[in-house]
């Protein structure tokens, strides 16, 4: 579930709006599709990765192993960062829904609520946040179900009038307004939307039989991006014209769910799709702490961060890293002093371009543990799960992120009219990730680990 519904969320229930919007329905299908592609390539990568050697370091452990400490350190410090922002801006989310049926309660008092709410349920023990996460997962999963049964029917005219037709992918500069730059410039956006998949390979580190579990979950990433994103998109393409004004705003009045349910004639629709996000934001929260405090602790094991992280309490629970990374949520609580939305818009940017840096992690890790695996004379039918279309899966990923990271803002140098501060916004990953990694390097003076000296843990992987 983990897996399925991991990555369902504002992306997708609040995003897709404005996406189509910019770039219409082929462009966004396009970009969705492309995006798809890479983070299955990402997915596949990671399984064979995390199949083999599963803990809770994930990407930092696997750059240290089979790369260089230096990329490790940056790595797993990007990583924390980006979760720990996406927590706040989470908390900051839930504020704003909340307030569609409270207009005039305090951002601060519903912040403070849910952070509290998913901290003791990471607290509690795994087991809390693997059942929350459940459940989470499961009103999404359903809701995505239902919305793309029921525009079926309306696509046909079984429910609610005449079949649509074909009209809303010819208006205007349909199918693809704006043309290569248009799609071009929402492949952030649905990356975004996609941030979140590579969790399991975190969770592999405490789960039940990773080496038959990860894999298991690897498979079901082609299905859901199929089915929870492309068939959603094409619903709401067919529905929902690009030229709706409604949607250019964030909002859940403006979510192509809502608007499309309300078509149906569904009573409640908006606090309905209201009620969905406010469980898709809390189950990324709920993501947010048990990943950023496992890293946390997984760094602080090899190193790499302070050894006090490491502590844990009797149920397992790196409480210490959790403690940390729920102060940094804390600073959702800025939204009710810069006003409700800002700091949320703010914060979603600055991540954006973390989720492709870690990606792109994934991928060359990958590409060198393969390398290394067979260099120094191990058999890949050993391996539990072999990713498919090696070398070609981790070259692409590695290069799409690379073509993405560096194409951040285009529009507006092209345009000439440069937003510094969209552009900062945009960027701030990226510097902090190379200050990491050099600083680490030139304190530390690693180098890149040879082939044959990269370390397996066949110990560990057999006891898992």
């Amino acid at each position: 579930m983990i897996a399925l519904g991991g990555t369902i969320g504002t992306g997708i229930f609040l995003g897709t709006g404005p996406a189509i919007h910019t770039a219409g329905p082929g462009g966004v299908l396009l970009a969705y599709s492309v995006i798809g592609i890479m983070v299955y390539f990402v997915m596949t990568s990671l399984g064979e990765l995390a199949s083999f050697m599963p803990t809770s370091g994930s990407i930092s452990t696997y750059a240290t192993r089979f790369i260089d400490p230096a990329l490790g350190f940056a790595f797993g410090w990007n990583y924390w960062f980006a979760w720990a922002m996406t927590l706040a801006a989470e908390l900051s989310a839930s504020a704003l829904i909340m307030k569609y049926w409270f207009p005039d309660s305090s951002s601060l008092l519903w912040s403070g609520l849910f952070l509290m709410l998913l901290f003791f349920l990471n607290f509690l023990s795994v087991k809390g946040f693997g059942e929350g996460e459940y459940w989470f997962s499961f009103i999404k999963v359903a809701t995505i179900i239902i919305f793309i049964v029921v525009g079926t029917l309306m696509i046909f005219g079984i429910m609610n009038g005449q079949p649509v037709g074909f009209k809303n992918f010819t208006t205007g500069e349909a199918p693809f307004v704006g043309g290569t730059l248009g799609t071009l410039s929402i492949l952030l956006i649905a990356g975004f939307s996609f941030s979140g998949t590579e969790c399991i390979g975190v969770a592999a580190g405490e789960s039940e039989n990773p080496t038959k579990n990860v894999p298991r979950a690897v498979r079901t990433v082609f299905w859901r991006i199929l089915l929870f994103y492309v068939l959603a998109i094409i619903v709401i393409s067919f529905l929902v014209p690009y030229t709706n004004g409604s949607l250019q705003n964030s909002t859940v009045m403006a979510s192509p769910f809502t608007i499309v349910f309300e078509k149906a004639g569904f009573a409640l629709a908006a606090s309905a799709m209201n009620a969905v996000i406010l469980t898709s934001v809390l189950s990324a929260g709920n993501g947010c702490l048990y990943v950023t405090s496992r890293i946390m602790y997984a760094m602080a094991q090899e190193g790499q961060a302070p050894r006090f992280l490491a502590k844990v309490n009797k149920r397992g629970v790196p409480v210490i890293a959790l403690v940390a990374t729920a102060i940094i949520g804390m600073l959702a609580f800025l939204a009710s002093i810069f006003g409700d939305g800002t700091i949320y818009i703010w914060l979603m940017h600055s991540v954006g371009i973390t989720t492709f840096i870690f990606w792109l992690g994934i991928a060359a890790s990958h590409y060198r543990f393969r390398k290394a695996y067979v260099a120094q004379g191990y058999s890949l039918k050993d391996l539990p799960y072999r990713a498919k279309w090696f070398p070609f899966g981790p070259i692409f990923a590695f290069a799409l992120c690379l073509v993405i990271l560096l194409g951040q803002n285009f529009e507006g140098f092209i345009s000439g009219h440069i937003d510094w501060k969209n552009v900062l916004a945009a960027y701030i990953g990226l510097p902090l990730f190379l200050l990491l990694w050099l600083s680490y390097k030139f304190i530390k003076k690693t180098k890149v680990i040879p082939l044959e000296e990269c370390m397996f843990d066949f110990k560990e992987q057999q006891n898992k």
